[in-house]
């Protein structure tokens, strides 16, 4: 029997099988939970809709997701970049155990500003990220109480997949 569902998202410019949404993948399996990994990247290639594709429809998608998957139990939902985006502003809408955002953006061009159910959240950033500052992160993660890892990596943190795997662990064993 499993404990929930995760769902993880790719950022942009990815997909779903992404190094870092794999390694999530097999934490969340290891712990007991199912899992999917939604392919956004068709959304991702509409750059005439916006620099980072149709951000609104990736929103769509993941809603979709999330609700089918409530209606079954405990969901949560994890990304990186654009994919931690659209998992936060998503937790307003759908009922969600857990949310993990790694180099969540706190911006998104017309989008509202990265806000989030009121719910446990882990967010990993990187010291170096050349695309979100860090200092806006720490502020979006202090403003909610919200363990926050800082690692000396930069916006794909790639040096760091297994410290960002190893702390989705911990918030799943949380819940």
């Amino acid at each position: 029997m499993s404990r929930g569902h995760c769902i993880l998202s790719h950022g942009f410019e990815s997909g779903p099988d992404a190094t870092k949404v794999t390694a999530l993948a097999d934490v969340a399996q290891s712990l007991g939970w199912t899992h999917e990994r939604p392919d956004f990247t068709d959304l991702d290639a509409m750059q005439a809709v916006s620099r980072v594709g149709d951000v609104p429809a990736r929103l769509q998608r993941l809603i979709a997701l999330a609700t089918a998957a409530a209606a079954r139990g405990p969901v949560v939902l994890a990304g990186s970049s654009l994919g931690a985006y659209i998992s936060a502003i998503a937790s307003l809408q759908v009922p969600v155990a857990g949310l993990f955002l790694m180099v969540p953006p706190t911006t998104m061009g017309p989008m509202p500003a990265l806000d989030a159910a009121d719910v446990p959240t882990s967010v990993v950033h990187a010291w170096h990220d050349e695309l979100i500052p860090v200092a806006e992160v720490i502020g979006w993660a202090q403003r909610r109480s919200a363990p926050l890892l800082l690692l000396d990596d930069g916006h794909r943190l790639a040096n760091h997949v297994q410290a960002s795997a190893d702390a989705f662990a911990a918030l799943l064993r949380r819940l």
